[in-house]
């Protein structure tokens, strides 16, 4: 592939004293579902901060669509990137209204329509007029995850979006992830911690270890052929995260 969406190069990332990541070389190729895999406290969860412009790098360079990423952040290059947290927060509203709210505030005059067509896609329709916070936490799930389909992104972030679900919401979430990616080629990027996950939706696997990249490959060769022994051990399960 070429063209990547993303280019990171020597980014670092310190909070106080403490280094928490450090990325020596990192591509987000376009149109490509890449999965970030490590244990708790690996630096997963800042990685996609940095991806999102939440803050910036310590140190080092991100380019975004070919454009370094320094300084204020343009409104328009934020509006191209959208993020799904572990734990989404939902207004005391509506389903609907909760999808429709980001369309709301850019000024869009059929953010309901977008919206009722949006939640169609991801199971929520009957659930237009119900409160959004005495959802299931699989419904809050799809409630954010519509809410960020509903801007159309060009890059998805998304932070360990299926866990402590059922499995019937996970399966559920899956197929709209991968759907998105197939049919609108929306660049995705997954935290997860489930490796059966990783290996179901990824094009490409990236073991992220105390805050550095071990190894990113192809799903195939991550799993069948990974080169550093610290992704087999990853993978066969011999690691405690």
């Amino acid at each position: 592939m070429s063209d990547p969406v993303y280019h990171l190069s020597g980014v670092v990332k310190v909070y106080g004293h403490r280094e928490v990541l450090r990325i020596e070389e990192l591509e987000v190729q376009r149109g490509e579902i890449l999965c970030i895999v490590g244990p708790s406290g690996a630096g997963k969860s800042t990685l996609l901060r940095l991806l999102n412009f939440l803050e910036p790098p310590t140190s080092g360079e991100i380019t975004f669509n070919g454009h370094l990423v320094d300084g204020a952040i343009p409104l328009e290059m934020r509006r191209r990137v959208t993020m799904v947290f572990q734990r989404p927060i939902l207004l005391h509203a509506t389903t609907q209204q909760n999808v429709a709210y980001a369309l709301k505030i850019r000024g869009e005059r059929d953010g309901d329509d977008k919206a009722r067509r949006v939640m169609e896609r991801v199971g929520l329709g009957e659930f237009a007029t119900a409160p959004a916070r005495k959802l299931s936490g699989g419904e809050a799930q799809r409630v954010a995850l519509a809410r960020a389909l509903v801007i159309e992104p060009q890059v998805l972030l998304l932070d360990e979006p299926t866990a402590n679900l059922d499995p019937y919401n996970v399966g559920l979430i899956e197929r709209i992830i991968t759907t998105l990616n197939r049919e609108q080629a929306v660049t995705i990027v997954l935290v997860t911690h489930n490796v059966f996950q990783a290996q179901r939706l990824a094009h490409r696997v990236a073991l992220l270890l105390e805050g550095r990249i071990v190894e990113t490959a192809d799903v195939k060769q991550f799993f069948n052929e990974p080169r550093d022994p610290r992704t087999a051990a990853f993978v066969r399960g011999e690691m405690i995260y």
